[in-house]
């Protein structure tokens, strides 16, 4: 239901844009968000969107840095990766969750994309 896509190698200060396509069934109504993991952390937040993307969140290290956004007509969530760093080196992940507001919180997020990799090199 949420697929994932846009990742790839990217040298650092370079920009990539991440997409996730889900089915209207488990999102147009939902907030959404994109977690990562990176080799042997846990998974992390990254950034939270409300149902009509009004409302924003964003982890301190990406703000600034990285857009979230959503197209609802095409069921379709974004991030805008920019000025990348050897850091945000990762798997990352788009989610829904449960209501209608953002969230950070992991627990909150009931349905889970597959996973795109983002490898930034120096």
């Amino acid at each position: 239901q949420l697929q994932a896509s846009g990742g790839g190698l990217v040298q650092a200060g370079g920009s990539l844009r991440l997409s996730c396509t889900s089915s209207r069934r488990t999102s147009s109504n939902n907030g959404m968000g994109w977690f990562r993991q990176a080799p042997g952390k846990e998974r992390e937040f990254v950034a939270a969107i409300s149902w009509n993307g009004v409302s924003t969140l964003y982890e301190d290290s990406v703000k600034g840095r990285f857009t979230i956004s959503r197209d609802n007509a095409k069921n379709i969530l974004y991030l805008q990766m920019n000025s990348l760093g050897l850091e945000d080196t990762a798997v990352y992940y788009c989610a829904v969750r449960r209501g209608s507001t953002s969230s950070r919180y992991p627990s909150e997020y009931n349905y889970w994309g597959q996973g795109t990799q983002v490898t930034v090199s120096s």
